[in-house]
C-alpha cells in the first residue's frame, strides 16, 4: 500500500515536472518511444558543495528544480519505415556533470596554441555595432559559463554568469546558446523560463536555432512544421515581419475545387468562306441595281 502510494505521489511530481508533454506527445501520430528517466531529487550538501567550488550561487528556480530532480531527461522517436527514428530530447545536466565550459589548461597542450579566448577580441570589436545588443559572455576569466545541455553537434546550453571578479562570489546568471560557429545568443534571463521553452519546443532538433538571425536548418523546419506547427508559425512572424511572404498561402478549397464554366457569348467571327460568299451577293447587287437604272 505504502509502494503505491510513493508511486502515485512520484507520478505526480513527474507530470508537473513534465507539463503533461508525455501524453501529448503519445497521441501525436508517427510518435513512438517516449521515454522520460526518473531520479531523485539531489542533495543541499551537493549543492552547496557545487557553489563553493565555482565561487558562484545557483539561481534560486534552479536551486528549486535540482531538489525536485538531479536532472531532466526526456527523449522521444518517430517510426519512419518501420524503423524508430530519434527526434526529440529535452536534458538538464544534473549537479555533478554541470561542469565549467572552459577547462583548465593541460600540462600536455602546446604553449603557443590558440583558446577560446582568443575570440574574445573579435567579439569586442563586433560588439559596437550590435547596439542594445545584450552583450555577450566572454571566454576568459571575466564570464563563468556551465553547461546546462550538450545539443549534440549543435551546440550548448549554458548556465552563465557574466561581469565576474576573480575571488568574487558570482550571483546573476542568464541562459545563453553556444552555436556552432562560437557566437552566443541569449535565450532567457531566467531557468524557469528555459525550461518552458525546452518544453514548448518538444526537443525538437535546432530549437534553439529559433532565436538567432539565421534560424534552424530546412530539414529542422520541416520537422517543427510538422509537430510544432503553432509556435513555429508564430517564430517565423515574430523573427520576420514580413514572414507571412515564407508562408504557403494555398487554399486547397479554392484550388482544388471544380470550377463550373460560365457560357461566354462571343461574337461570330466570319470564316473566309463566308467572306467570299458576302462579297459575291454584294457585288451581284451592285450590278442588279445598277441596271435597272439603265
Amino acid at each position: 500500500m505504502e509502494e503505491t502510494k510513493e508511486s502515485l505521489t512520484f507520478k505526480g511530481v513527474a507530470e508537473r515536472l513534465t507539463l503533461g508533454i508525455t501524453r501529448i506527445l503519445e497521441n501525436m501520430p508517427g510518435v513512438v518511444d517516449v521515454r522520460f528517466v526518473e531520479k531523485e531529487p539531489a542533495e543541499k550538501r551537493s549543492l552547496l558543495s557545487w557553489e563553493q567550488k565555482n565561487t558562484c550561487i545557483l539561481p534560486e528556480d534552479l536551486r528549486d528544480f535540482y531538489l525536485t530532480t538531479d536532472g531532466f531527461t526526456l527523449t522521444w522517436s518517430v517510426k519512419l519505415d518501420n524503423e524508430c527514428v530519434p527526434l526529440g530530447c529535452m536534458m538538464i545536466n544534473s549537479v555533478s556533470t554541470l561542469c565549467p565550459l572552459l577547462q583548465p589548461v593541460s600540462l600536455f597542450s602546446l604553449p603557443n596554441a590558440p583558446s577560446l579566448a582568443d575570440l574574445d577580441w573579435e567579439e569586442d570589436s563586433a560588439e559596437s555595432g550590435r547596439g542594445r545588443a545584450p552583450a555577450a559572455p566572454h571566454f576568459d576569466s571575466r564570464s563563468r559559463i556551465f553547461e546546462l545541455h550538450s545539443c549534440g553537434v549543435n551546440g550548448k546550453v549554458c548556465l552563465v554568469y557574466k561581469n565576474c571578479t576573480t575571488g568574487v562570489v558570482a550571483q546573476q546568471s542568464e541562459i545563453w546558446f553556444l552555436d556552432r560557429s562560437l557566437c552566443w545568443h541569449l535565450l532567457t534571463a531566467t531557468f524557469t523560463s528555459y525550461y518552458r521553452l525546452m518544453i514548448t519546443h518538444l526537443g525538437l532538433p535546432e530549437w534553439q536555432y529559433a532565436f538567432t538571425p539565421y534560424g534552424p536548418s530546412p530539414q529542422a523546419k520541416q520537422w517543427a512544421s510538422l509537430y510544432q506547427p503553432l509556435t513555429f508559425s508564430s517564430e517565423l512572424n515574430f523573427a520576420d515581419p514580413a514572414g507571412d511572404s515564407h508562408l504557403n498561402k494555398l487554399d486547397p478549397t479554392k484550388a482544388f475545387k471544380g470550377k463550373a464554366k460560365v457560357p461566354v457569348l462571343k461574337k461570330k467571327q466570319s470564316t473566309p468562306c463566308s467572306l467570299g460568299s458576302t462579297a459575291k451577293s454584294q457585288s451581284s447587287a451592285v450590278r442588279h441595281h445598277s441596271g435597272g437604272k439603265r
